[in-house]
């Protein structure tokens, strides 16, 4: 465990580097305060887009702990701005505010609902945020936080990028957790992998005989995945266990839902690598071409995929292990989950920086209940001091250190 810290004051009034003593001595003060916190965003959901109020409740707490802040930033984004007391880099901490659309809900839902975990990383976002800010007298350089709307829908990361923040504040690195099925305290790193992109194809057919040409049609395009949506508890539990084996079934993978409605097949789909979306659009054409008066068209570019620098990954997982314990870390062997995506994605096609899985599964608790979009999740909210000590004390080090953060290779 990396000590406090000696170094005496100077003019400039910065005593020494923030250390996980320290850090974790605040993190433990706040832990009611943020559970509490926590249950209020919890009780208020909003969908992507409409994050008006989760969005004023950051501003307050950010205000309080003594950071700039500039609201409206990318729709309903917040923007809190740490300056330590000495020279140092410029980190960004990024966290998602919105709730799930109840379309996206696994069995579908008739409200938005926290059930991503967005709750859990905005508290955490704002306990990184105070940890950082009662320690600022040691902390140097700059620490920025990117509170986002709508990722649930792809478009909030890239409406922050458009605003100009990270060139406003000369971000040199960013970084982010995401809640998942791994037990609470445990952290799940991805060198080299991440999170897949995703295509969208829609298919028309005309003629006599459209009907079954659909439907057949839908059936055919299906059978291009390689990995089955999961049905059961028992499937969700088989790709958590492969997605940590190495040069599993899960190193490169076609997940496709092929929806037959009228004369159209929508199509969506997601493959890692990335560059094997050439490789589907080829099948998806060849099987249109085969059913007579069927035409395909792809609407856009693929969405692009999150790829983890292997190097960066590790040394995250090297300063966790450090610094919350030994067995605090395990792998990720594939992009996981492959059947969802992440506009954090697009921060990292700028910028060097690390994206990590912080474990919210409570001893006992059924895989659903950590297992984001499933209407029985319910994360163990002790993740949420877990992820709080991690992340101000990483963030802390990346501020103060030479840059060593080569980012993925695109």
């Amino acid at each position: 465990m990396v000590g406090v810290g000696t170094g005496k004051a100077t003019a400039g009034g910065w005593s020494g580097p923030v250390g996980q003593a320290a850090v974790a001595a605040e993190a433990a003060r706040l832990e009611r305060v943020l559970i509490e916190l926590r249950r209020d965003l919890h009780r208020h959901p909003e969908a992507p887009g409409q994050e008006q109020r989760t969005a004023a409740v950051v501003a307050r707490e950010l205000r309080a702990a003594g950071l700039a802040v500039t609201t409206g930033v990318g729709g309903h984004g917040v923007v809190g701005v740490l300056k330590g007391s000495g020279p140092g880099r410029t980190v960004a901490y990024r966290a998602d505010m919105d709730a799930v659309p109840p379309t996206d809900i696994v069995g579908g839902g008739s409200a938005p609902a926290h059930l991503c975990g967005h709750d859990v990383h905005t508290t955490v976002g704002i306990g990184v945020a105070r940890v950082l800010a009662r320690l600022r007298h040691r902390l140097k350089g700059t620490v920025v936080l990117l509170f986002q709307p709508a990722e649930e829908t792809l478009s909030g990361a890239r409406s922050m990028i458009a605003s100009g923040v990270l060139e406003r504040e000369n971000v040199d690195e960013v970084h982010a957790l995401h809640c998942g099925p791994f037990p609470v305290g445990q952290f799940a790193v991805t060198p080299g992998y991440g999170m897949p992109g995703q295509d969208k194809a829609e298919v028309t057919v005309s003629g006599p005989d459209a009907d079954d040409s659909v439907r057949r049609l839908a059936v055919e395009l299906g059978a291009l995945a390689t990995v089955a949506l999961p049905q059961t508890p028992a499937d969700l539990e088989r790709i958590v266990a492969q997605a940590q084996t190495p040069d599993g079934p899960l190193a490169r993978f076609v997940a496709v839902r092929a929806t037959a409605r009228g004369d159209k097949v929508n199509v969506s789909y997601r493959c890692w690598p990335q560059e094997r979306y050439v490789e589907v659009r080829a099948d998806v054409r060849r099987l249109t071409r085969s059913f007579t008066g069927a035409e395909v068209r792809f609407p856009a570019e693929p969405f692009p995929a999150m790829v983890c620098s292997e190097r960066d990954a590790r040394l995250l997982a090297r300063h966790l292990r450090g610094t919350v314990g030994r067995n605090a870390v395990t792998e990720l062997h594939a992009a996981f989950p492959p059947f969802s995506g992440e506009d954090f994605a697009l921060f990292m096609d700028r910028l060097p920086g690390t994206y990590t899985f912080l474990g919210v599964r409570g001893p006992g608790t059924p895989v659903t209940a950590s297992y984001p979009h499933y209407p029985d999740f319910a994360p163990d909210e002790r993740a949420i001091g877990v992820g709080v000590r991690a992340m101000a004390g990483w963030i802390a080090e990346r501020t103060r250190r030479v840059p060593d953060l080569t980012g993925a290779p695109r």
